[in-house]
């Protein structure tokens, strides 16, 4: 990990996806916030996230989806993160979650990805500015709990 006073490391990708348009815009929004931002692309598989914030030192995951399926490729990545050493990463997740989100809550979903391990679930229109606010918030408070 990098020195206290660096900025801290986020990891970005899409799982399994290769839209990767919200991924450019969150990671130059990122950047211009003051964080040290890695960008490892689309069609990630879960290994791939956890390998790379191994190799980075990421204070945070944040994971793209916007084909739907999150749901199912997002299970048990909490406990990918926990089995290779890095289960108090910070794990977000956002973009079009489910494919029945018309009949659905965005309560409901945001409930099971918080219930599978993520910190923060996003719904595709959500703000980016909230995100980095969270995500700043989220890191203070990491931070201090480990002081």
């Amino acid at each position: 990990m990098a020195g206290e006073d660096a900025p801290p490391t986020v990891l970005l990708g899409a799982l399994k996806d290769i839209h990767n348009l919200g991924l450019m815009i969150l990671s130059h929004a990122l950047g211009k916030a003051g964080f040290h931002v890695v960008n490892a692309g689309a069609a990630l598989e879960q290994e791939d996230f956890v390998n790379a914030a191994i190799e980075t030192g990421a204070s945070a995951i944040l994971v793209s989806s916007t084909y739907g399926h999150a749901q199912i490729d997002a299970q048990g990545f909490r406990d990918r993160c926990v089995e290779a050493g890095i289960g108090d990463v910070l794990l977000y997740i956002g973009g079009n979650l489910a494919v029945t989100r018309q009949s659905q809550r965005w309560e409901d979903i945001e409930a099971v990805f918080k219930a599978a391990g993520f910190d923060r679930a996003y719904p595709q229109e959500a703000v980016i500015s909230s995100v980095i606010d969270d995500l700043r918030a989220d890191l203070a408070s990491d931070r201090a709990a480990t002081r």
